[in-house]
């Protein structure tokens, strides 16, 4: 579905990415995986258009995303909830929500999203007039998820989607996300717990310094000696 040949970006003078390449296959839930500033967020970045990539090229499906938009890329199914939420703290869960079906294919099918989002998680229906600034951590990146949901993405991008949430909840999100893909949205997640990740993952990439180290069977790269010294402390 998703494939990156030889991408390299930069913030103005600062390269970020090194020649990254990598793919995600349709129905694959795919770990990205790296300490602070190894690259991880920039590659969502550039995935899904709000940071242009320099060099090389981002194929959708096999089609070059290069002319195409941020918004459009949207359209086509290529959603991100980025680290931190970004909600709307002053409109409600519900209005949260429905942002997320803005495209006209989403809008078509808002009652259908908005009835499996609310499925998923059910607090956010007990929680529909309330201002979304108001909620608690959990159940903000709950709204967020379920807002990139009603934009019936074929791949979606979580930025480290347990992040500030208290550990109660954590398990919760893992297994939400595990359901999502079960469901048949294909999934790139960038995620602070390497272990849970690369235990939830088909397929993992380790980023370091911009550049991809290690990349293959996520269960391959939980037992890889590199990893385990770098990111599981064993």
């Amino acid at each position: 579905m998703l494939t990156l040949e030889g991408v390299d970006a930069f913030y103005g003078d600062l390269q970020a990415l090194h020649g990254v390449s990598l793919e995600v296959r349709a129905g694959e839930l795919v770990a990205l995986v790296g300490a602070n500033a190894a690259g991880k967020t920039t590659t969502l970045r550039v995935i899904s258009g709000t940071l242009p990539a320099r060099r090389g090229r981002v194929l959708l499906d096999g089609q070059d995303l290069a002319s195409i938009p941020a918004h459009l890329r949207v359209a086509r199914g290529v959603v991100q909830v980025p680290e931190g939420r970004r909600l709307f703290p002053f409109m409600t869960v519900h209005e949260n929500l429905l942002l997320g079906a803005h495209a006209p294919e989403a809008r078509a099918h808002e009652a259908a999203s908005l009835e499996y989002v609310l499925g998923l998680f059910p607090v956010l229906k007990d929680r529909a007039t309330q201002l979304a600034g108001s909620l608690s951590g959990g159940e903000q990146q709950m709204c967020a998820i379920g807002r990139a949901l009603m934009a019936r993405p074929r791949l979606l991008m979580l930025d480290e989607p347990t992040l500030g949430i208290a550990p109660v909840l954590v398990q919760r999100i893992f297994e939400t996300v595990a359901a999502i893909n079960r469901d048949g949205v294909t999934v790139l997640l960038v995620e602070q717990n390497v272990r849970r990740a690369l235990a939830l993952a088909h397929r993992a990439v380790a980023l370091e310094n911009g550049r991809v180290v290690l990349a293959g069977p996520a269960q391959e790269l939980l037992a890889d000696e590199r990893l385990k010294k770098a990111y599981l402390g064993m």
